[in-house]
């Protein structure tokens, strides 16, 4: 029978049968950026490994145990759980139905083969500043993420152009205008954000 709770408890020795018993729930070791959605927040957070019945997160903001969450690996992929463990800035969460885990990561590992693949980004709705040689404007922020942040503006902003954005709580990062189409755009951010920083929409509210 599968596990279906993760434990933050260091692995024991196991006998020959608990090493069958456990076979079809091995922990596969994932570097990468999931979207978790949680009541009145959400943010970019690191999953640390997963299995067919849950996944480790970590990420430097409160994390309560039996806080549901739901959690984006892309713009495809998702998956429903509740927080079993919190401890140290990482948590354990149990998945409310059983995944196919080799199935998600092979899907995952096509996305991001694919054109057009981007990693998950925060929804934000920010003001910001973008500061170039003519001037500051005002500019307003819809999505982030460590390299990238989508944007409204009044058009002037051209593609390669080399600006500094600043961010409402005075954040400041080097950037260049990647894309502009009418009134939206979007940066690529030379000097990367904090990954702590993107960890709850919160930090970006005015």
């Amino acid at each position: 029978m599968k596990k279906s709770l993760l434990s933050n408890a260091t692995p024991q020795p196991q006998t020959a049968s608990e090493t069958d018993r456990r076979g079809a729930d091995r922990y596969r070791t994932v570097w990468r950026i999931a979207k978790v959605k949680r009541d009145g927040d959400v943010g970019l957070w690191r999953v640390r490994n997963m299995s067919d019945n849950g996944m480790m997160l970590a990420a430097d903001v409160p994390i309560a145990v039996g806080e549901k969450l739901e959690i984006a690996l892309s713009d495809a992929v998702a998956v429903r759980g509740k927080v079993v463990w919190s401890e140290g800035g990482r948590c354990g969460v149990a998945f409310d139905e059983e995944v196919d885990v080799a199935d998600v990561l092979k899907r995952l590992a096509a996305e991001q083969r694919a054109s057009g693949y981007r990693q998950p980004r925060l929804p934000v709705h920010t003001s910001a500043q973008a500061v170039t040689d003519e001037g500051t404007s005002e500019i307003e922020l819809v999505d982030l993420s460590q390299s990238g942040a989508g944007f409204v503006h009044d058009g002037h902003l051209e593609v390669g152009k080399e600006l500094d954005l600043v961010l409402a709580s005075g954040i400041r990062r080097k950037a260049i205008v990647r894309w502009s189409r009418g009134t939206r755009g979007g940066l690529w951010l030379t000097q990367p954000l904090d990954r702590a920083d993107l960890e709850s929409i919160h930090r970006f509210q005015n």
